[in-house]
């Protein structure tokens, strides 16, 4: 009868370490086309933005790894881009902080009013540990892995009613907002009747009269041609919106260590091309929204921030009072 021994440790060690390093570099060769969503277009900050992480990540990975961009929310709305990354059914994709509120409370930062007071103020936070761990929370709490703050930039105000250069200039405005109660208590404060209404609804309410009022970053404004149906840019420059680069945390973690940090790299490398183009195409979108006809007012802010602290007051708890301390006290 014969007898099998097993392998001696030493050769038993040997041969799972060359398996593991077989499957290791059959992983890092691994070859990936990763669907993007962009609520915008090709032209827009994030467009320039997500061109910019394609071609540093087929750089870095010597034509493995490639991106297929999805504009204008062809996978669909930024909330069901966000869901679909978590369920792991979308690979990645832009979206602004606004539906994210709705699943990880410190989100709602983003939708407070004059937290942040320009764009160094708003970079030096995220680019802090406090970016680091609100990516955190989102990674734990929406099963999505943060790859760069980029952004959408200030929110700015339009109406077709008259220019605001107090907040009682709003009383009587019918103003829509987007499906976040902090947004609600905000346009109420300013003396605005606010309504939430789903993004799809908000041209043709506008052009009907339904609301005479609505607030978004300039690219937004000129992107969805909001000055055919508004009269008045009010640069209220009330919320900084984030716009961060995601994907899905089970497609991030399916990559070998070498590739995740060759896309966290290529994504880095777009952050600051991405921020540069945003704020760049504000001043530019500014100047072409007032030749196409539309009335530009730059208030004085001091009266807005004012009339705003008791939403502040009211929402640091649910924040977190520390968190909204750190961001409004943030050394820039």
């Amino acid at each position: 009868m014969r007898h099998f021994h097993p392998l001696p440790f030493s050769l038993t060690a040997l041969t799972a370490a060359v398996g593991l390093g077989l499957s290791a570099t059959a992983l890092a060769q691994q070859e990936r086309t990763i669907d993007v969503s962009l609520p915008l277009g090709p032209e827009s900050q994030q467009g320039i933005g997500i061109l910019k992480f394609g071609e540093e990540l087929e750089r870095l990975s010597d034509g493995r790894l490639t991106i297929e961009p999805h504009y204008d929310n062809a996978l669909g709305a930024e909330r069901e881009v966000i869901e679909g990354m978590g369920l792991g059914i979308i690979d990645a994709g832009i979206a602004s902080t606004g539906p994210m509120g709705g699943f990880v409370d410190e989100f709602l930062l983003f939708d407070l009013p004059y937290i942040f007071e320009d764009h160094e103020h708003a970079y030096g936070f995220l680019d802090s540990e406090h970016g680091e761990q609100l990516a955190q929370l989102a990674e734990e709490q929406m099963n999505v892995k943060f790859l760069a703050w980029m952004e959408n930039g200030f929110r700015h105000n339009t109406n077709s009613v008259r220019p605001l250069e107090h907040p009682s200039d709003l009383d009587g405005i019918n103003h829509r907002t987007q499906e976040s109660r902090v947004q609600v208590d905000t346009w109420e404060a300013l003396g605005a009747n606010a309504t939430p209404m789903a993004w799809t609804e908000v041209y043709t309410a506008l052009q009907q009269g339904v609301m005479d009022s609505q607030e978004n970053p300039l690219a937004t404004i000129y992107d969805v041609n909001f000055y055919e149906v508004q009269d008045y840019l009010n640069i209220t420059q009330h919320v900084y919106s984030p716009a961060p680069l995601m994907m899905s945390l089970n497609l991030f973690n399916s990559f070998s260590e070498e590739d995740q940090q060759i896309i966290l790299e290529a994504a880095q490398i777009a952050l600051p091309v991405q921020r540069e183009a945003s704020q760049e195409l504000e001043q530019r979108y500014k100047g072409e929204l007032a030749e196409l006809g539309m009335t530009v007012t730059e208030p004085d802010l001091g009266p807005f921030r004012e009339a705003v602290r008791p939403v502040i007051d009211k929402w640091a708890p649910t924040v977190g009072e520390d968190l909204v301390d750190a961001a409004i006290n943030f050394d820039h």
